[in-house]
């Protein structure tokens, strides 16, 4: 159903709106109206953009921290892991005894890495008296 407004406009916004309804299947009632709805549905996503957007500058810095974190780790155990190699001799191929021990602390590892993964509590700045000790 169709609801007649009489309406005050600008006269410039009528002569605009004159011109446009003077070509092929003008119709100012059409014209006006898609605007208005075009209008409308733009101020209710600009609402919702507006909310989203402070949550999404948010995630942004938060995923740029992650960035960062996951960085600082890796280039720590890079490095970590070539002076290890650079200071460490190899074991000889006949000495079981010290390969069963690398293994046993190998083991021990993986095990404390489980277990830190599944309390959910980080390694890092944790009491030295929980570290793995071998």
């Amino acid at each position: 159903m169709k609801v007649r407004q009489n309406l005050y406009i600008d006269r410039a916004i009528a002569d605009a709106l004159e011109a446009l309804a003077s070509g092929p299947g003008g119709n100012k009632s059409r014209l006006v109206n898609d605007a208005l709805a075009a209008w409308l549905a733009r101020r209710g996503t600009k609402e919702v953009d507006d909310l989203l957007k402070g949550r999404l500058d948010r995630m942004s810095r938060e995923l740029a921290t992650i960035r960062r974190d996951g960085e600082v780790m890796r280039e720590s155990l890079s490095l970590f892991v070539r002076y290890q190699l650079t200071v460490t001799a190899p074991l000889p191929e006949g000495d079981k005894v010290a390969l069963a021990i690398g293994r046993d602390r190998f083991e021990a590892f993986v095990g404390q890495v489980g277990r830190q993964l599944a309390s959910g509590h980080p390694t890092l700045g944790a009491p030295v008296d929980q570290a793995v000790r071998s």
